[in-house]
């Protein structure tokens, strides 16, 4: 994979570069098999030969409706799925709000099949758009846009995820497809024989 460039926004748990580029994790970094992954959301710190991540905003800002957040799945039911809110547009935040994806907001068609195990899985990133207030200091999401979904996955082998459908993801390592909402946009450090095909993809 390609290094993330310094001052390049991230969430937790994405792969930032291989510790073999002469890196060590810093603050804000965590050490996982042969990778250095982000522990928190924040902005990309090169020093020489170690790499962090530290928080550049403060929580000051509230979603307002209609607002494109990143956040992270936390615990998914039949029902709805359970998320922590890292950013809000482009401000990053320094403690997350609440959100909830109901079942009906996952997408515009078939909306009564969705199976909301198929769409997220906890650990996922997502892009989403709030649509309203909801109880206990949450607010309501929505990821029926084709731009909303499932940006960052890992796969149950542990491996980063890449868009194989607006449906599928497929594990990098291993090749297994496994299901997910994917948001219709082009992720960071594509490969460009995978950029190319991504894009053929959703062209059609």
């Amino acid at each position: 994979m390609n290094r993330i460039q310094p001052g390049t926004l991230v969430v937790p748990g994405q792969c930032l570069c291989h510790s073999g580029e002469n890196q060590t994790p810093g603050n804000g970094t965590y050490l996982q098999g042969e990778y250095i992954y982000s522990s928190l959301t924040g902005y990309v710190d090169s020093k020489e030969t170690t790499i962090e991540v530290s928080k550049g905003f403060e929580r000051s800002i509230v979603p307002n409706i209609g607002a494109i957040v990143t956040a992270k799945v936390t615990n998914i039911r039949r029902r709805f799925a359970k998320c922590a809110i890292y950013c809000v547009e482009e401000t990053v935040l320094q403690e997350p709000f609440r959100g909830i994806i109901r079942r009906e907001d996952v997408r515009t068609k078939d909306r009564d099949k969705v199976e909301m195990y198929k769409c997220f899985r906890p650990g996922d990133i997502i892009l989403a758009r709030v649509t309203s207030l909801g109880t206990m200091h949450s607010f309501n999401l929505s990821t029926a846009e084709e731009d909303l979904g499932v940006v960052l996955a890992v796969s149950e082998a542990g491996f980063e995820m890449v868009p194989q459908t607006l449906y599928e993801m497929i594990c990098t390592k291993t090749f297994t497809k496994e299901s997910r909402k994917v948001a219709k946009v082009v992720p960071q450090n594509f490969g460009e024989k995978s950029f190319k095909k991504f894009q053929q993809e959703f062209s059609s």
